[in-house]
């Protein structure tokens, strides 16, 4: 199978994002704050929604499954309170898997957390246990920085985390370190405060002490790890001068990186710096950057082919990073398909 790992509904029916202006609006006028029950979206809509997108693009690039999670950019946790948080990401979850049992055998879910700055991320277990236990979601997404940009939230090693990390290791799942939205002027959303975030995530752990606490856990940085593979040297020194283990000790039992790096050299130095077992396969396709390349005449984000183009990876490390390595990080994934004889 080829598995991408990193999928945003970033197509969803236009009503969402009408009833999520609605909203925000009353976040300062009461009277004005929809009902749940006032969102509409029908099973014709959510199925035209994919089938004319995401599963298109599956169908003619030769991915299997995504696992699936509510646009990133859409979380916008520095948006109004808990409250609202919460009534947002409970929609936005509800409507991936209602996607994911429209299409059993191309989408899985991955859960938003109804984070909010400030607020114990504890607050977060009910949504999360939801998702994992009802909905049958395999991951969910941490917001490291739910300020959008600011970074008031501690390091990710601080224990004030810790609740959703116990949470996710007796519930067998990973969680791709992925922000949302920002609203620092100084930070691009897709081009800066993402590959920010991957590369901060990572810092933040090669600092502290997690893993020693949590051996079991896994994170997922997305986006090819941000600058991490590319200054791999600094990292390895910088560890070095904190006194803590060799990287491969410290850090890579437990962290992991994706494949959304959207050219052939990039591809190349991720697979030559990261070992193999790190690596999964993901594209986060018709996300940050859906253009064509017009040095190759292909989509950015069509992933599988940089992949398939590699002199670097021999057959059986490819199917490693399409698939076996999914398996491995993703557990109640893996126990999800062997359910269905895959």
């Amino acid at each position: 199978m080829i598995i991408d790992i990193h999928g945003h509904y970033t197509t969803a029916p236009k009503a969402l994002e009408d009833w999520r202006n609605r909203q925000i609006a009353g976040i300062k006028d009461p009277s004005a704050m929809p009902k749940v029950s006032e969102l509409k979206i029908s099973d014709d809509e959510l199925r035209a929604s994919i089938i004319e997108n995401q599963l298109k693009k599956m169908q003619e690039r030769g991915s299997d499954l995504t696992v699936f999670s509510p646009r990133a950019s859409f979380m916008a946790h520095h948006i109004g309170d808990f409250n609202v948080s919460s009534t947002w990401a409970a929609i936005c979850n509800e409507l991936c898997y209602r996607v994911s049992q429209l299409f059993p055998d191309n989408f899985i879910g991955a859960a938003m957390l109804p984070q909010s700055p400030g607020v114990d991320p504890k607050t977060c277990i009910p949504e999360l246990e939801k998702c994992v236990k009802d909905y049958g979601f395999v991951a969910i997404n941490l917001n490291p920085d739910p300020s959008g940009g600011h970074w008031t939230s501690p390091p990710l090693t601080d224990r004030v985390w810790y609740p959703i990390y116990e949470k996710m290791v007796e519930l067998q799942i990973p969680a791709m370190i992925h922000v949302s939205t920002s609203c620092n002027a100084c930070f691009h959303t897709t081009g800066a405060h993402y590959l920010n975030a991957d590369t901060t995530a990572f810092m933040q752990c090669v600092a502290g002490d997690l893993f020693k606490d949590f051996p079991d856990l896994k994170f997922v940085i997305p986006h090819g790890g941000g600058a991490v593979p590319y200054h791999w040297g600094r990292f390895r020194g910088l560890a070095q001068e904190m006194k803590k283990p060799l990287l491969e000790d410290h850090v890579l039992n437990n962290i992991f990186f994706d494949t959304c790096v959207y050219h052939q050299p990039g591809i190349d130095l991720l697979n030559t710096v990261i070992p193999v077992e790190n690596v999964l396969f993901a594209s986060e396709m018709i996300g940050a950057v859906r253009g064509i390349d017009p040095k190759t005449g292909f989509y950015y984000d069509d992933t599988k082919r940089y992949i398939e183009a590699s002199t670097i990876l021999t057959p059986e490390e490819k199917q490693q990073i399409y698939e076996g390595n999914a398996r491995r990080v993703y557990p109640r994934l893996d126990a999800a398909l062997k359910a269905k004889g895959k």
